[in-house]
């Protein structure tokens, strides 16, 4: 099996007077936190290469819409029968099994979930496939008739998808648990390069066609709005192949297939889930409507979204949602020992957890708002993705990096929240973050369109971190001692001088750099990224932010 081990030479400069075991924890969550985080990378890259691919082929068009359409429903699926059980029930209850019971019990359980798993998954596979037309219908009721029925075709191939997903989501959680994070980290990686590969291999060649303006004809490139099955075939090759890529981290002789769902482990992971999945349900409702506004605000418009979210989840992924993940199972069986060793243990890690995401989440949004056009442009504007989509594109992306901050700390309270197990909680949170959310998006939509779901996006992440932040500081009876006031105006003060000094040269590089090429993309984008580094780098050690110069040690360390 693949772990991630421990570090138990470096330590916190800070938190130098904490016990051994403490320090050593830190080092791990570190480390385990930069093996997701270059996992994250890598995902995120292919992510974005599959999403240049499409929109180079195919633009703001009926297939990709159509396409998009079709992923929302197995992923909606799968985020609520079982992703949304990983995090929030499925490690905790595996790492306290692993801690308390052994090696033995942990595979008792795997094997109890991943026999449910299986047939649950067949008998959805099942109805989709019979029921395609009525659940895209549900979903894009604004979308005009031939973009539905090219979904519903795009559905009854993807479909099959969610068995593959939901075993990938069993095995990683359970990797996960016994705190191995380098397969699960790079399957992200594997499922988005088999997308880029299967549409790049399959989808047939453009063809001619002729547009009528008055008394001439113009004649266009375009591929065939059908060559869109490409990219969900590769969807589908893509979920097996990631599950593939854990199995050599399992016992898999440890795990049998059982009807005997009997175990105690099981009905903890239903009771934790249960406010989820209400939860879930409500966030599923909305994110359904979501789709149908946008799709009643133009051709395009889903696709919009989908490309400014793609941008939004690369910083999220890397800081918020890498960190996070690491430090869960530490959390989850420091929480299990609460009567043994105290609350101290689990605020430090937490404490921790939240410094480094201020730390590096605050310059990665101001950084990205500034340089969101270039960025956009770069990546996208090439083929059929016009200027125009551009523009579009960034004013969204824009609108989404307000709520960032936000997220990718909410992200780390919620798990903490789990790690108690304790999922009543952010339910409930939730359940009124989404109220809001809708009530921003319906007060806006009239007058903004698109937009309008975007601000919504940023006031209900605000909001959901705001209350967390308060409720669970109550629970701990404080954070005292963890310095995250400190960290977050130092943080703050450096990121925000180097998002002003960029703006100020951003127009100049742009002037001195010249037309608009493929070339001055690349140089805007990369002197500009270049020089906030340097700069936020520069006000960082100048600020003595110390979790900068605390990950800068441990890097060195490690390469040395």
């Amino acid at each position: 099996m693949t772990h991630t081990q421990i570090d138990t030479s470096v330590s916190e400069p800070h938190l130098a007077e904490a016990p051994v075991d403490q320090a050593e924890t830190n080092a791990g969550v570190a480390r385990a936190s930069g093996v997701l985080a270059l996992g994250n990378i890598a995902s995120r890259v292919l992510g974005m290469a599959r999403d240049v691919v499409l929109a180079n082929l195919f633009g703001a068009s009926r297939a990709v819409d159509a396409y998009n359409i079709a992923l929302i429903i197995p992923k909606t699926l799968h985020d609520l029968l079982i992703a949304g059980h990983v995090n929030s029930a499925i490690v905790p209850v595996l790492s306290e099994t692993a801690a308390r019971n052994g090696q033995k019990a942990l595979f008792q359980l795997l094997s109890v979930l991943f026999s449910l798993a299986t047939v649950v998954m067949a008998v959805l596979i099942l109805i989709l496939q019979i029921f395609a037309p009525v659940a895209v219908r549900l979903v894009s009721s604004g979308a005009d008739a031939q973009t539905q029925a090219l979904a519903v075709e795009l559905l009854r191939l993807t479909s099959p998808a969610l068995l593959f997903l939901a075993l990938f989501a069993l095995a990683s959680g359970a990797l996960y648990a016994q705190r191995a994070f380098t397969l699960p980290a790079f399957a992200g990686a594997v499922f988005n390069g088999s997308v880029v590969l299967g549409t790049l291999l399959l989808a047939p060649a453009e063809q001619v066609t002729p547009v009528i303006h008055g008394y001439w004809i113009d004649w266009t490139m375009a591929r065939p709005a059908e060559g869109i099955t490409a990219a969900a075939f590769g969807w589908l090759i893509g979920a097996l192949v990631q599950l593939a890529l854990q199995l050599p981290g399992l016992r898999l002789s440890s795990i049998r297939f059982t009807l005997n769902w009997r175990n105690a482990g099981i009905r903890r992971i239903a009771a934790l889930y249960a406010p989820v999945m209400i939860s879930l349900v409500l966030d599923t409702l909305v994110r359904t409507l979501s789709y149908n506004f946008a799709s009643q605000t133009g051709t395009g418009s889903i696709s919009y979204m989908n490309w400014a979210t793609t941008l939004i989840q690369f910083p999220h992924g890397l800081v918020g949602t890498a960190i996070s993940v690491a430090v869960l199972p530490t959390l989850s069986r420091q929480a299990a020992m609460l009567h043994q060793d105290g609350e101290q243990p689990f605020k430090n890690t937490l404490g921790l957890g939240l410094r480094l995401v201020i730390t590096l989440i605050l310059p990665a949004t101001i950084g990205l708002f500034v340089m969101a056009n270039p960025i956009v442009g770069l990546i996208f504007e090439h083929g059929a993705f016009t200027s125009v989509d551009t523009d579009i594109t960034s004013h969204a992306l824009r609108l989404y990096l307000i709520g960032l901050p936000f997220a990718a700390l909410d992200v780390l309270l919620v798990y903490a929240f789990y790690a108690r197990q304790d999922t009543l909680t952010p339910a409930v949170i939730g359940f009124f973050s989404l109220l809001l959310y809708l009530g921003v998006t319906l007060l806006l939509l009239p007058t903004l369109g698109l937009f309008s779901l975007m601000i919504a996006d940023s006031v209900k992440h605000i909001a959901h971190t705001l209350i967390s932040s308060v409720l669970l500081n109550r629970r701990l009876k404080g954070m005292v001692g963890q310095r995250l006031a400190s960290t977050l105006v130092r943080t703050g003060a450096a990121s925000l001088t180097m998002g002003a000094l960029l703006a100020l040269v951003l127009p100049q590089l742009q002037a001195t750099i010249g037309r608009a090429t493929l070339l001055r993309e690349i140089l805007l984008v990369g002197i500009g990224g270049t020089l906030s580094v340097a700069i936020f780098v520069g006000l960082a050690l100048l600020l003595r932010i110390q979790e900068l110069r605390w990950l800068f040690d441990l890097m060195r360390r490690k390469v040395a």
